[in-house]
């Protein structure tokens, strides 16, 4: 087999492990190619190493899990991407917290004695924001 050829089945399986976005065993990787052009279960770990091969001094590397291969962040750059994923505390409006206020202290409540406590209909979004 080429070095051409074998270049073409790595990025192929890099490409589908960042797709996949869960872990990819050999033979997931490997039923990706028809069956004509399938490369071999020795091919494709021999590729697996090229391709951890290529992730050095890159900020994502392969990773080899119980249920197969994976691509993810060095932890070295943990810090960093955790910040794309940082939540904003949400702000609750003073509708919401009556609301949640009333069901803890009355529970169990209905939503119409929820209503007449505090003589307004409650909102359907608050309902679904509290459930």
């Amino acid at each position: 087999m080429n070095e051409e050829h074998l270049l073409r089945i790595q990025a192929i399986a890099e490409a589908a492990l960042l797709a996949a976005g869960k872990p990819l065993s050999l033979e997931q990787l490997r039923e990706l190619f028809t069956e004509d052009e399938r490369p071999a279960r020795q091919v494709m770990e021999h590729v697996m190493v090229q391709l951890e091969a290529a992730c050095e001094g890159r900020g994502f590397e392969l990773k080899k899990v119980a249920s197969g291969y994976r691509l993810q962040v060095r932890e070295e750059y943990a810090p960093w991407v955790g910040r794309l994923f940082e939540e904003k505390p949400q702000r609750y409006s003073r509708a919401l917290l009556e609301t949640l206020a009333l069901i803890a202290y009355r529970q169990p409540i209905t939503r119409g004695e929820i209503e007449d406590i505090r003589g307004v209909t409650v909102s359907s979004n608050i309902i679904r924001t509290l459930l």
